[in-house]
């Protein structure tokens, strides 16, 4: 019995060695990198790593790339000014902003989608000016959307100097300078939008303790009211296409 033990360690011993020699041998690929010239040719293996890596960046160029920012910070701040909790949904906030942005952006993923994807896949394209070809769509989307002021600051703090034009601004300094401007506008609308409802909130805190009422919360008499409002002047409609117009496509 103990020698059928020690046998059976050791065939499992041996088999954790063999293993990872035997997954190498049967094909594991390797990343080759071929230069010819001055154009570079990628192997699969590594146009395969680079389609994995985006695909796990997407989501976060899905949130920092395109008008998702904007849209969610404002309707975050339109719950709160409701003062309706968590009505509506975190989901629900995140649905609507997913579908306005994909609405919005349309027009960006169409040029990229016929000027780098269909080439890329269906013509030939190199990897690398298909990726550039990508880019020229979003840049030129990000440029509108971005201040003066934050790309001044950015290519201030990476100590390059002022650029001749908005296409010579590197693109890892043009996405933050991007960011801080989507906050800045996120935040501007946010604020005009709060007023109507802290007017309405004064008015109600105001009444009550004219009338003695010091002991009822405002908050609850004033959020019918500012429902009413909201549900009179069409505000989903007024918020999304004031949403949809901020953006200069």
């Amino acid at each position: 019995m103990k020698t059928w033990m020690r046998w059976r360690w050791a065939a499992l011993a041996a088999l954790a060695v063999m293993l990872p020699t035997w997954a190498w041998s049967q094909g594991i690929p390797l990343v080759n990198v071929t230069n010819s010239g001055k154009d570079m040719q990628y192997s699969l293996s590594l146009q395969l790593l680079a389609l994995m890596t985006t695909l796990s960046l997407l989501p976060s160029l899905l949130l920092m790339m395109t008008s998702f920012v904007r849209i969610i910070i404002v309707m975050s701040i339109l719950r709160q000014a409701l003062g309706t909790g968590q009505t509506p949904p975190n989901n629900v906030l995140v649905g609507i902003s997913l579908f306005l942005t994909i609405f919005i952006m349309t027009p960006v993923f169409n040029d990229v989608y016929k000027n780098a994807v269909v080439p890329y896949m269906e013509q030939g394209m190199k990897f690398d000016k298909a990726l550039a070809a990508a880019e020229a769509p979003l840049r030129g989307f990000m440029t509108k959307q971005t201040r003066e002021d934050d790309i001044a600051l950015f290519m201030q703090m990476t100590r390059k100097g002022d650029v001749e034009s908005a296409d010579s601004v590197p693109f890892t300094t043009l996405v933050p300078a991007f960011i801080t401007s989507e906050l800045k506008s996120a935040f501007t609308i946010g604020f005009l939008i709060y007023i109507p409802f802290v007017v309405i909130d004064l008015i109600v805190a105001s009444v009550l303790m004219a009338m003695g009422m010091a002991m009822l919360s405002p908050m609850m008499i004033s959020m019918p009211f500012k429902l009413m409002l909201f549900v009179l002047v069409d505000g989903w409609s007024l918020l999304m296409g004031s949403l949809a117009a901020s953006f200069v496509t």
